[in-house]
């Protein structure tokens, strides 16, 4: 009996930790994070919204890069951001990630003190309402490449992300 209640709870664990995975690559939980991150800066009445426009585009552009699985640009007509990471690395470990540059931002000079801070500007882009993103597995069968489109798209020269 009590091999039945052991398999029964590894069972339930394994379970519970496929649907936090899954749970950070899904549209809520991607433009929640978004919109959390938004809101600790008063930004913006409007919340971000999901456009699966934009995640096809995420998607179609991430398939180009899985040989290699290199984070570089695509220059769409949209605002976007690329991240990469091992193992369970989620798209919202991605937001999360592009978040964490907060600090390298200066809001009064609206500039990056020292390090990069374009990824985070974006996501709290007070004009952009709407983002689509997509992750899929690298070639390598080891990394995941996230990327996320954002309309419109942000980080105009001279201009304040709120």
């Amino acid at each position: 009996m009590e091999i039945s209640k052991l398999s029964t709870f590894v069972v339930l664990m394994v379970l519970a930790m496929a649907h936090s995975l899954l749970a950070q690559n899904l549209p809520k939980d991607i433009v929640l994070s978004h919109n959390n991150a938004r809101a600790q800066v008063g930004v913006p009445l409007v919340p971000l919204k999901w456009n699966k426009t934009l995640a096809a585009y995420a998607y179609q552009y991430a398939s180009t890069r899985l040989a290699d699985c290199t984070l570089v640009h695509s220059y769409s007509p949209y605002g976007e951001n690329l991240a990469m990471g091992y193992d369970d690395f989620s798209a919202v470990k991605a937001v999360n990630l592009w978040v964490g540059e907060k600090p390298n931002y200066d809001y009064a000079s609206n500039s990056c003190k020292e390090d990069m801070c374009g990824h985070y500007t974006q996501v709290i882009w007070k004009n952009t309402y709407e983002v689509g993103c997509e992750r899929l597995k690298c070639d390598n069968g080891e990394a995941r490449f996230v990327s996320c489109n954002y309309y419109p798209l942000g980080n105009y020269i001279g201009e304040k992300p709120y």
